[in-house]
């Protein structure tokens, strides 16, 4: 997978350098390309988890991009209003992902978006706390989390 990975990176530089333009949409447009390319040569090899992974992976940044723009003006909604719709809480979120690099993954995710906190996971690591400004319902919050960052996760590693 690093090895297709390294020549998409390669062949996206080649493009950049054939056409003589830096601009982000040619770099892009260069690395689809070279995706694309690699993909048709390498057909029927076998080994398909990169060109599995890389629309997995793009799939995600978006994914991650919404929850932090949603969760931004969730706040900053409930700054620049007088009266406060907090209903601040800690809850145990119940993992299905197990290894140290999903928790840790699953755990920055949620720090880094605003008005939620990842405090402490379990020590048999199937249960991580989770602080947010916004608990109306603990149910819905847990669905949240399994049903977005955790289970894209789960997609990413497998």
């Amino acid at each position: 997978m690093k090895n297709r990975f390294l020549a998409n990176i390669l062949l996206t530089f080649i493009w950049v350098a054939l056409t003589g333009s830096f601009a982000f949409a040619n770099v892009v447009f260069g690395f689809f390309l070279s995706y694309f390319l690699l993909l048709v040569i390498t057909r029927g090899s076998g080994r398909a988890r990169y060109f599995r992974m890389v629309p997995k992976a793009i799939s995600f940044f978006f994914f991650f991009l919404y929850e932090l723009v949603k969760a931004n003006l969730q706040v900053a909604w409930e700054m620049g209003t007088p009266k406060f719709y907090m209903t601040p809480g800690i809850v145990g979120v119940p993992l299905d992902i197990h290894s140290d690099n999903e928790i840790t993954m699953l755990a920055n995710l949620i720090t880094l978006t605003p008005g939620t906190l990842s405090l402490d996971v379990s020590e048999d690591k199937k249960v991580l706390y989770v602080y947010s400004m916004y608990i109306t319902n603990r149910e819905d919050f847990v669905r949240g989390i399994k049903q977005g960052f955790e289970k894209r996760i789960k997609e990413l590693y497998s």
